[in-house]
């Protein structure tokens, strides 16, 4: 399976998936002026991964994001329906990152956790 890179900017997260070390990450900001254009490889490359013969047997998918908008929190719902609805979702574990004063992040990931039926750990951001 390819990895997906996508690189930040002011207003996008940095989106590192790298199947060849396991490593799968979004971070920062999500403020996209398109949302949906800007999750379209996401999700593209999510349906492939997850739906493949080489779907993982053990996959984390850590969230360290900051910030994100109302546009973005709808793609991130989408993701999480997209690895819920595939045959190895009972091996996903989000990890929904947050500072330990930012109560609205530990917040958000809490709703999606009680939406979606997936795993998910809120550790604390040590960076």
């Amino acid at each position: 399976m390819e990895a997906l890179h996508i690189e930040p900017s002011e207003d996008t997260p940095k989106i590192y998936f790298e199947p060849e070390v396991e490593l799968y990450v979004i971070e920062g900001k999500s403020l996209p002026e398109n949302a949906i254009d800007f999750y379209k490889p996401v999700f593209d490359w999510a349906n492939n991964f997850f739906n493949s013969d080489d779907a993982p047997t053990n996959f984390v998918l850590n969230f360290k994001l900051d910030y994100f908008n109302t546009a973005s929190s709808k793609q991130i719902a989408k993701l999480f329906r997209i690895i819920e609805n595939s045959p190895v979702s009972e091996n996903v574990l989000i990890k929904w990152y947050y500072d330990k004063d930012d109560t609205d992040m530990l917040k958000s990931g809490t709703r999606y956790s009680k939406l979606i039926k997936l795993r998910f750990e809120f550790p604390i951001n040590e960076d």
